[in-house]
């Protein structure tokens, strides 16, 4: 088990271009931590800065509070599994799974034990006599993460590992991913660009955008408190609604003016943004698609929660639908139940759940209200 900190670390390349920037983390013992972001957002960059593969151009790296940033990648134990499965095709599964023993001169009877009781974690006895094209994708995969496993390490860093998978199977590899973490009970570093495999396998979050940290946070309180605009956008399927608004304040109440209608504030809500002095500025309106309702009663007990639009697109998806509405120039996207009456082409009256309403700054775009 590792615990791991990065100070202020920046990664440079050739010519000027910052991958990271002045990344502080604290990775805890037997955490789950998640890399996300966009592509290019240096997730993969932070993490083979971790694991010795790249050089950190600033700051500090510390394993149990040992300085590591000159020490080599194969003196920092630590077993990284890559989206590529990168085994060896002409040796069968248990000799790929044994490789780095078999290096180290362990016992052939030890590296034997060793192979077979990681096999039985991973479900993969039986194809110990196989080699690698005669492997599915699942089972390529499970063989590469058996091969970082058998070396019983301080931490598993993994890169993307599912993003070759169908989705059953990523589906699958993910809860198997979960119930080795349980089973090992060490830190795990996993990187991906899929808010999904995120939200389901991390018990901490790092999200990244061109290299900097933007929150780290659990799962739900990502989803329920992001901190900006690009976390909220981020996390959550379908994302984010966001409607620009006009904050006005008329009878003593502060109002959200949209171009889809107008929203009226509880005090609690509305006395934040009349201290914080955003009365006659414009804002920017943040609600999720499942908390966007139609049914009739919902409608006419929130008058003052309605907006109006235009159903463009309408799909089925077995428990639930999803609208994708516009009008005025403005989109909205509703996760509905199944039994909606709406369809493409109406013209609908929704309800937000003011409660779970998110305002933020149009200009910095941070979060004013969660």
């Amino acid at each position: 088990m590792a615990e791991i900190q990065l100070k202020h670390v920046t990664k440079i390349y050739e010519g000027g271009s910052a991958a990271v920037r002045d990344f502080n983390l604290e990775i805890h013992e037997r955490e789950f931590v998640i890399f996300v972001g966009p592509s290019g957002c240096g997730k993969s960059t932070t993490l083979r800065m971790i694991a010795g593969l790249e050089e950190i151009t600033e700051g500090e790296l510390y394993v149990d509070g040992e300085y590591m940033n000159d020490v080599e990648s194969c003196d920092r134990d630590m077993a990284m599994v890559f989206q590529n499965y990168a085994l060896y095709p002409h040796m069968t599964v248990f000799d790929n799974i044994a490789y780095s023993m078999k290096l180290k001169k362990v016992p052939k009877g030890e590296r034997r034990q060793k192979v077979l009781e990681t096999a039985k974690i991973l479900g993969i006895e039986d194809l110990l006599e196989r080699k690698p094209n005669e492997l599915s994708g699942g089972q390529k995969q499970r063989v590469a993460m058996g091969r970082a496993i058998v070396r019983r390490p301080k931490a598993f860093l993994m890169d993307e590992p599912l993003s070759n998978l169908d989705a059953k199977l990523r589906n699958q590899m993910r809860t198997e991913i979960r119930s080795l973490y349980k089973r090992l009970n060490t830190t795990f570093i996993y990187v991906t660009h899929d808010q999904v495999e995120a939200m389901t396998l991390g018990t901490k979050i790092v999200v990244m955008k061109d290299g900097v940290i933007q929150q780290v946070d659990t799962p739900g309180q990502l989803y329920h408190y992001p901190v900006n605009m690009f976390v909220a956008g981020f996390i959550g399927t379908p994302q984010m609604n966001f409607l620009e608004a006009d904050c006005g304040i008329r009878d003593g109440k502060i109002e959200l003016i949209t171009k889809l209608g107008t929203l009226v504030l509880e005090k609690e809500k509305g006395d934040v943004l009349l201290k914080e002095g955003y009365t006659g500025k414009k804002v920017v309106v943040g609600i999720r698609p499942e908390d966007i309702y139609d049914e009739e009663e919902m409608v006419k007990k929130y008058p003052g929660a309605q907006v109006k639009t235009k159903v463009e697109v309408y799909e089925m998806l077995g428990d639930k639908c999803c609208l994708y509405c516009e009008k005025n120039g403005e989109t909205l996207t509703a996760s509905l139940r199944s039994d909606t009456k709406a369809r493409r082409g109406d013209d609908i009256t929704l309800v937000l759940d003011l409660d779970k309403m998110h305002v933020f700054d149009r200009d910095t775009q941070m979060a004013i209200l969660h």
